[in-house]
């Protein structure tokens, strides 16, 4: 029998494992990562506040990308340690549309960020005598609005769109967080034209700003091909390869999983890119911190 999903009140939130132990080792690796990512990315927050000399355009958007990072962690994180420990695995409706708006919105607006800072860094290379007056703090900061603005207005499209579908299957979300994926498993019927937004966002979200952060690169590159001493060429390189790496693998996660036709959803493989890029990249992008910091530490210490 078919039922509308005004009917849903809950969703069950299966997670990862039903043995107990397992349920523990996660609870523990989730709440080691989660905590990880609140302490570094708030001292990298504090760090730039406070220091008047990191008040510059690169600092800028990596204190922005802290702080939506220490949302984002914070929309699913707190869920999954409760699924781990507790019996109750049930998310209401209301909380799975306000998880996936979230989630949609900071991880879009994080695709339109780390293009920022792509563009940024070839700004920061090309012109390094010029580089405060090419980035004045005007443009940071609607570059950053922006970023906020596209993304959270792609998720009221994307959240709109998914919890007006018919689910008509039973409510148990084979996930540890209401993802797209899994909710669209449960629908009675995707529309065609379900599958055209998602293509639609898929394409303004994701492709257009690696296209962007594609073509910034390639003129970092020209760049860097015309510095003449090897060492100028390395230390050029290593302000971007740490952001050209973050870009690929979360990049290349979000294509992987929303970039197939609804009919060939894997649950089991799409439950694994998610946990690398909730779980893995916080990680990854913590080495970046570490970086920063050590950075910060130096500029501190030369200061003193």
């Amino acid at each position: 029998m078919e039922r509308s999903n005004l009917t849903v009140t809950k969703f069950i939130l299966l997670g990862f494992t039903t043995d107990p132990v397992m349920q523990l080792v996660l609870f523990v690796v989730f709440l080691g990562v989660y905590s990880v990512t609140l302490l570094g990315n708030n001292i990298l927050i504090k760090l730039i506040c406070n220091d008047a000399r990191l008040h510059t355009p690169m600092y800028f958007f990596i204190g922005n990308l802290s702080f939506l990072d220490l949302w984002y962690s914070s929309v699913y994180t707190p869920k999954i340690l409760v699924i781990c420990i507790s019996e109750d695995k049930s998310i209401s409706f209301a909380g799975c549309v306000a998880q996936s708006f979230f989630s949609a919105g900071l991880g879009s607006s994080e695709c339109y960020l780390l293009a920022a800072m792509a563009y940024d860094r070839y700004v920061a290379i090309a012109n390094p005598l010029l580089y405060a007056q090419a980035m004045p703090r005007r443009l940071c900061v609607c570059l950053v609005v922006f970023s906020y603005t596209g993304g959270f207005l792609s998720a009221i499209i994307l959240t709109s769109n998914t919890f007006t579908l018919d689910f008509c299957s039973d409510n148990f979300i084979d996930d540890f967080f209401c993802d797209i994926p899994p909710l669209v498993k449960l629908a009675c019927d995707v529309r065609d034209s379900y599958q055209c937004v998602l293509y639609f966002l898929l394409a303004i979200n994701v492709i257009a700003p690696t296209l962007l952060i594609l073509a910034s690169y390639l003129f970092i590159i020209a760049v860097i091909l015309r510095i003449h001493s090897t060492q100028g060429r390395l230390k050029a390189f290593s302000t971007c390869s740490s952001h050209l790496v973050s870009v690929t693998l979360y990049y290349g996660s979000i294509l992987y999983i929303y970039s197939r036709p609804s009919s060939s959803y894997s649950l089991v493989g799409d439950k694994m890119v998610s946990i690398f890029y909730t779980v893995l990249f916080p990680i990854l992008r913590n080495k970046d911190v570490k970086e920063a910091l050590k950075k910060l530490f130096r500029l501190a210490q030369s200061g003193a």
